[in-house]
């Protein structure tokens, strides 16, 4: 693992040591990767939202639409269960 180092103001180093306490971290280094992990799935979902705006307009979903999903999970996880994979 890489190591950065990073400055901070002496009000958000507070701020920062008080969330790893508060909030049952075990360093700062734990609170600010998952700081960055959240802003990673942010902006992966940013995109998946940008995309879906561009995208063609689609026929309008109806309850058709949801029971034929649910068949497929449920055919999809007896099939998992019959071979014994994890997806």
């Amino acid at each position: 693992m890489s190591t950065m180092n990073i400055s901070l103001p002496d009000s958000l180093k507070a701020f920062v040591d008080e969330q790893v306490s508060e909030r049952g971290y075990g360093t700062s280094s734990e609170y600010v990767r998952e700081l960055i992990r959240r802003d990673q799935d942010r902006l992966q979902l940013r995109g998946l939202l940008l995309a879906g705006v561009a995208s063609a307009p689609t026929a309008p979903v109806d309850q058709a639409c949801f029971d034929g999903l649910r068949t497929q999970v449920k055919v999809g996880a007896r099939t998992r269960s019959k071979t014994g994979s994890r997806a």
